[in-house]
């Protein structure tokens, strides 16, 4: 019964994940907006079955099966993540997260999205803003890289804190490192043909 939910959530997952592949197109970038409500109307249907997959264990054995949905968890943590900085350039919390999808943050609640898949989720999205900061220049937006490169070193600067251990999280991490240097080789190129503009500073980070 688990499995058949998960593969469910999996397949709205994919749907969202589809949505917001398109702002990569050089004509996506216009409609980041109409995408992103898009996908918050799918999130709509991650909460239902969400709900669903609730039903389907008692609520103190969520280790037990986590492993059936961890994959999807983290997947949906991701996009999560991306529609907030697609919307408003900042990084998502847990909190938002939790709301998004429909479930708790903390474990004594029942369903909740432990803090590993959370990070996870985080660190899927900095491959996708690297990917974003060379589809920015195709398209002609020269400041966005900029900006992602702004966001993704203070991300960096953000798990450096953090004391993982040697796990699929770590290897993860490491990941970030090269999501790090391809988002400065695009803003190197920018600046030396004149084309990067510092953004406008004003407003919150």
């Amino acid at each position: 019964d688990i499995r058949k939910v998960v593969q469910v959530l999996e397949q709205t997952a994919r749907e969202v994940l589809t949505v917001l592949q398109s702002v990569h197109q050089p004509s996506g970038f216009k409609e980041i907006p109409g995408k992103c409500a898009k996908a918050r109307e799918l999130f709509c249907t991650v909460r239902t079955q969400m709900a669903e997959l609730k039903t389907k264990f008692p609520v103190e054995q969520y280790y037990r099966f986590h492993e059936h949905w961890r994959f999807v968890l983290q997947r949906l943590a991701f996009l999560s993540a991306f529609v907030v900085y697609l919307e408003s350039e900042a990084l998502v919390t847990r909190e938002e997260v939790v709301q998004i999808l429909g479930i708790e943050v903390v474990r004594e609640k029942g369903f909740h999205l432990d803090v590993e898949d959370y990070l996870a989720g985080v660190l899927i999205m900095a491959s996708e803003l690297a990917r974003l900061a060379v589809n920015s220049v195709t398209a002609g937006d020269y400041s966005r890289p900029i900006r992602i490169s702004n966001f993704i070193n203070e991300l960096d600067s953000g798990f450096r804190l953090l004391n993982l251990k040697n796990d699929p999280l770590r290897k993860r991490y490491d990941g970030l490192k090269y999501d790090v240097k391809k988002i400065e080789e695009v803003v190197y190129d920018l600046s030396i043909r004149g084309l990067a503009k510092e953004p406008e500073s004003g407003g919150d980070k």
